[in-house]
């Protein structure tokens, strides 16, 4: 699996920014969970820890405490640049448990997606989190769209996908008696859940093991410390200062960066190449009326285009017993912009140089201005490469396959950094 890792060659050198997005505000623990406690070989509350982990949505928080458990004589901390933990991605998706039907075979995508799955049931269940394992279709209404969705049902058993079967439209009114169709495949292990609940159950896991999490902490700066003349202990014990939008640092041994849609500004920080490059989509949903969702019993897609890059508008249940339609998907002209006319400057330029709820999805672009389908990793070059390993690309489904990608990263990271 680590053999498999994508890596960019990070081109060097000093990369001056800083990590736009949010306000600042006091640095803290994070409110609403247990806050860090002091055990191990060193105080939880320090401010010098083995190992950070940059960003507090689903897949940081998955490899902080995959880490830890991993290592737990090690100080791990969480930086945040929020007030809340998962408030981002996390918190603005559709809540799908997918099954990994619609990934390039042998793909990190796919392999991930399938394990992570299986993974995330069992650990809702072990943590009393409420899933529902409601299933989806994967309808066909005309007959050109047949062969693309016989070719799906295909690409889902080279997966590995549990479960999987071809319907006629008989069985089609049986799953889903107000959905009219000529043809569906049945995933019966798709399923949904509140993957901010997930994401915070990671976070008190984490702590609980004698993690930090620092939140409204806004990185600014990564570099290597300078070494004082007195050739101080923590200069060379902890080489890498992070430093916030207030002044504060942090100093560490190693950094692992899961920023989600900031992953190339961060980059950029510690000296990577600025590829592949986050252009944010937004994606709005609308909401069926109370009265009327009766009708939708489980997840109802429509078969993917190819021409277009996401999985089209579908019907999708949510654990409070709504029912959301959507999402589209329009350029957002902010990284965080979850309203129609949200605007930022700096992202629209980045972007040009190279109803009901909504969220926003960081897809990566490579210089050609190609989409980039499957995770990406970077670790840059020189000193400071050596101390840090970039999530550049998560997409989704990563919030169903968190518990598998932290697993692939903390492997990485002992590997790497020879813990």
């Amino acid at each position: 699996m680590v053999a498999a890792l994508r890596y960019l060659v990070g081109a060097c050198g000093r990369a001056r920014g800083s990590f736009a997005g949010g306000s600042p505000g006091a640095c803290g623990f994070a409110s609403g969970r247990p806050r860090p406690l002091c055990g191990g070989s060193r105080s939880a509350c320090t401010s010098s820890f083995d190992i950070v982990i940059v960003g507090g949505g689903i897949v940081g928080l998955a490899s902080a405490r995959a880490l830890i458990l991993r290592h737990p004589s090690l100080s791990i901390g969480v930086l945040e640049k929020e007030k809340d933990l998962a408030v981002h991605q996390t918190g603005h998706n559709s809540g799908v448990i997918h099954s990994g039907i619609y990934y390039k075979p042998e793909s990190l995508k796919a392999k991930l997606c399938v394990q992570g799955a299986a993974l995330l049931y069992e650990y809702c269940q072990q943590k009393g989190i409420s899933y529902k394992q409601c299933g989806k279709l994967i309808v066909a209404v005309e007959q050109e769209e047949i062969p693309r969705l016989q070719a799906l049902y295909e690409k889902g058993l080279q997966n590995g996908v549990q479960g999987l079967r071809l319907i006629q439209q008989e069985d089609i009114k049986k799953k889903e008696p107000y959905c009219r169709g000529l043809m569906a495949i049945d995933c019966p292990h798709t399923g949904i859940v509140d993957y901010r609940q997930v994401a915070l159950s990671f976070a008190q896991d984490f702590q609980e093991a004698g993690g930090s999490v620092l939140t409204n902490f806004e990185v600014k700066d990564i570099e290597m410390a300078k070494e004082s003349p007195s050739r101080s202990i923590d200069g060379m014990q902890y080489p890498i200062v992070i430093k916030n939008t207030k002044g504060e640092e942090i100093r560490c041994q190693y950094v692992v960066t899961c920023a989600g849609l900031y992953s190339d500004r961060i980059s950029e920080l510690s000296g990577c190449t600025p590829d592949p490059r986050i252009v944010p989509f937004r994606g709005d949903y609308l909401l069926l009326k109370p009265e009327k969702c009766y009708l939708v019993k489980g997840n109802i897609y429509p078969v993917p285009d190819s021409r277009f890059p996401f999985l089209g508008v579908h019907f999708t249940p949510r654990m409070d017993g709504s029912i959301w339609l959507g999402p589209n998907a329009v350029l957002a002209f902010k990284r965080e912009g979850y309203r129609p006319f949200d605007f930022s400057a700096t992202d629209v330029m980045d972007i040009i140089i190279n109803r009901g709820p909504a969220g926003v999805r960081a897809q990566a672009l490579d210089r050609d201005g190609n989409l980039v389908e499957d995770f990406v990793f970077d670790a840059g070059v020189g000193d400071i490469g050596n101390h840090i390993l970039h999530v550049r690309n998560a997409p989704s489904p990563a919030a169903t396959s968190s518990i598998a990608i932290s697993g692939m990263i903390a492997d990485e990271v002992q590997q790497r950094f020879e813990l």
